[in-house]
């Protein structure tokens, strides 16, 4: 079946660029596009590491998931394959949301942390918050604040709010 990707708010752009930015993500999600893999397949073919990629394509809605049931004596595993076949862009921005959306998802990983950690020690004490004080108390615009959120593995944005990412959510916390 194919589905296609709508991107139609510039920050959608985080995660889809992010997705296929270092060879290890555009191998796995590849891999991802041409079969289900189970995470002990994906751990077996691309490493320990790679867990923590399907993690972040999980959270960006890039996957789909499924269990599948092995041998008997075996417990049913979580498999993977990607969502999407096609992305379809239609976005209007400004130049400064659109450049300050490229900006996030092209931000070195360092330089990225530190302005995720502004964000996430704005949160931490209430476990979530509402968008725009975040980003009057950590002093960026909204465009901004929305684009390290979609780039965050840690972070969720819901409805209104921003809040810390569940452990639950995470596959790689096992």
């Amino acid at each position: 079946m194919n589905r296609i990707k709508v991107v139609s708010d510039v920050t959608d752009l985080v995660p889809v660029l992010r997705a296929v930015n270092s060879r290890a993500k555009l191998e796995l999600f590849e891999r991802l596009s041409k079969d289900w893999v189970t995470e002990r397949e994906v751990e077996k073919e691309f490493g320990k590491g790679a867990l923590k990629l399907l993690s972040y394509f999980d959270k960006m809605k890039l996957v789909d998931t499924r269990w599948v049931s092995g041998p008997p004596s075996k417990e049913p595993e979580k498999s993977y394959h990607t969502y999407y076949s096609t992305v379809a862009v239609n976005v209007t921005a400004t130049i400064s949301e659109f450049s300050e959306t490229l900006s996030i998802a092209t931000m070195a990983d360092k330089e990225y942390a530190s302005e995720e950690k502004r964000v996430i020690e704005n949160i931490s004490g209430e476990g979530s918050k509402f968008f725009s004080e975040v980003a009057d108390a950590v002093g960026i615009t909204p465009t901004r604040l929305k684009g390290i959120v979609k780039r965050s593995d840690k972070l969720d944005y819901h409805g209104h709010r921003i809040e810390l990412r569940r452990k639950s959510e995470d596959s790689s916390s096992k």
